[in-house]
């Protein structure tokens, strides 16, 4: 069963107020799809973390100015979206770019549905980053929106700065801020902080604490950020 049709069993059997609640009523009313394939009862925090990355990739398109062919490819890839659904997504993408609500209200019930999972605050972040550096660079202006964003979601500024260094400078940056870790770390730290990590971010944890399965490319991007800075720590210090 595909999001969309998770979105049109929400509205039936869902009750999430909030911009969050409208876009999902507004969206399961103009989606074309077969409602009587809806999925039985889908999950509050599934459903809200979907429409969460939609509707907040949907404002900094709209920040941003011009939506790129690369950053619409890019929103495949994270909701994996069959071909023939590419329809149902525009309209929820265009809807929740018109939508009377700002991103920080969106962003504002994300951090109060989500405010005892860090870890999946953090996964709508990865998301973003994902679909802002489509194009081959996070522009400014995007940067400054993902930065407002993580500050509603009350990361640090240093907390904000791993999750960057993750996707902005994952190739050429510093791989202990990529792990959030000090230089000062001994080896045996960064072992055991390196393995806590990995399994933290492994797709089947992602879908525990309420990220849709159609999500995983978030997993497989994060993992692969992990896995590059730690091997360059591993053949800097010969662990």
């Amino acid at each position: 069963m595909t999001i969309w049709g998770k979105l049109a069993g929400a509205a039936a059997g869902l009750a999430i107020g909030g911009p969050i609640g409208a876009l999902i009523g507004m969206a399961a009313g103009h989606l074309a799809i077969d409602k009587t394939r809806a999925a039985p009862g889908p999950k509050e925090h599934e459903v809200a973390f979907t429409i969460g990355v939609i509707a907040l990739g949907a404002k900094m398109a709209k920040a941003d100015g011009v939506v790129t062919r690369d950053e619409i490819e890019a929103f495949r890839q994270v909701f994996r979206m069959p071909p023939g659904e590419t329809q149902n997504f525009a309209r929820v993408f265009n809807m929740a770019k018109e939508h009377v609500a700002g991103y920080d209200a969106y962003a504002r019930q994300l951090a109060s549905l989500f405010k005892d999972r860090r870890e999946t605050l953090e996964d709508v972040l990865d998301g973003l980053f994902h679909i802002a550096k489509a194009d081959g660079v996070v522009h400014p202006a995007e940067l400054d929106y993902l930065r407002s964003v993580a500050e509603i979601f009350e990361f640090s500024e240093a907390e904000f700065a791993r999750i960057q260094a993750r996707h902005v400078t994952a190739g050429g940056g510093d791989p202990y801020v990529v792990l959030g870790l000090h230089r000062s770390a001994s080896d045996a730290e960064i072992k055991k902080h390196y393995r806590k990590l990995v399994a933290d971010n492994h797709p089947d944890k992602l879908t525990a604490r309420g990220v849709p399965e159609e999500f995983v490319e978030i997993a497989n991007q994060k993992l692969a950020a992990i896995n590059a800075a730690y091997d360059r720590i591993e053949k800097e210090r010969g662990l």
